[in-house]
């Protein structure tokens, strides 16, 4: 079974007044353990549908499967339930509560998780900060991290439930090439470590390249779907 199914998808928001036409029937599916990555040219849609695919937003038209679910049949809250449990998602801006230190943040995800935190998750997000390589600085709130450290703490946190699929919307968008490299890396490993399906927007070419499938966007329709050679 596919792990996302998006059928005829389209999503249009009223600007000025009138229709503005996002994505036009969108079809695509993604197979467990996969690593896609969407690019396009700014205003291409690859954010709207970053967001219809998570269950954050409704599509105008359309349906959504999410590991079997159909996630436009739920309600907001129950949408919300299931992204807790089976769903982890890095965003550019890092999105850290400053008051909770680094270790905090990362278990943010399994305290919202349906039936709450277990005994062992304090454990697991620490281990997560040590793979990540910030075993030392657990008890640090964001404005003592770096950008590149800050990232590095919501990819952590980002994978603290286990997620069955991954969304990360520009996660280099924000850090210098050095350290968006090392950022890179890291998806790349957790991703291989976890099996975990993976589905990222991105205008840097080095993180696409790293992915086993590339979807460009165009005016809201898919362009181009190639799978890599990675």
């Amino acid at each position: 079974m596919s792990m996302i199914v998006a059928q005829n998808l389209s999503q249009t928001f009223t600007s000025g007044g009138r229709p503005l036409t996002v994505l036009r029937n969108i079809n695509l599916t993604v197979e467990p353990k996969g690593f896609v990555a969407v690019i396009g040219p700014s205003g291409s849609g690859k954010t709207t549908l970053l967001g219809l695919l998570a269950g954050l937003d409704q599509p105008s038209t359309g349906t959504v499967a999410l590991d079997g679910r159909d996630l436009v049949s739920l309600s907001e809250d129950q949408r919300a339930a299931f992204r807790a449990a089976h769903v982890g998602f890095v965003f550019q801006t890092f999105q850290l509560l400053p008051t909770l230190t680094a270790l905090e943040n990362v278990l943010v995800p399994l305290e919202l998780r349906p039936g709450g935190r277990d005994n062992d998750d304090g454990a697991y997000a620490r281990q997560l900060l040590e793979r990540v390589g910030l075993g030392d600085r657990t008890h640090h709130y964001p404005t003592q991290l770096s950008g590149g450290e800050q990232q590095r703490v919501g990819l952590a946190r980002a994978f603290a439930n286990r997620p069955k699929v991954l969304f990360a919307d520009e996660p280099t968008g924000s850090l210098d090439a050095e350290t968006g490299q090392a950022v890179i890396d890291l998806l790349v490993g957790l991703n291989r470590e976890s099996e975990t399906t993976m589905v990222l927007v991105t205008h840097d070419p080095e993180l696409a390249n790293r992915a086993g499938r590339i979807i460009r966007l165009a005016g809201g329709v898919v362009a181009s779907d190639e799978t890599t050679t990675t």
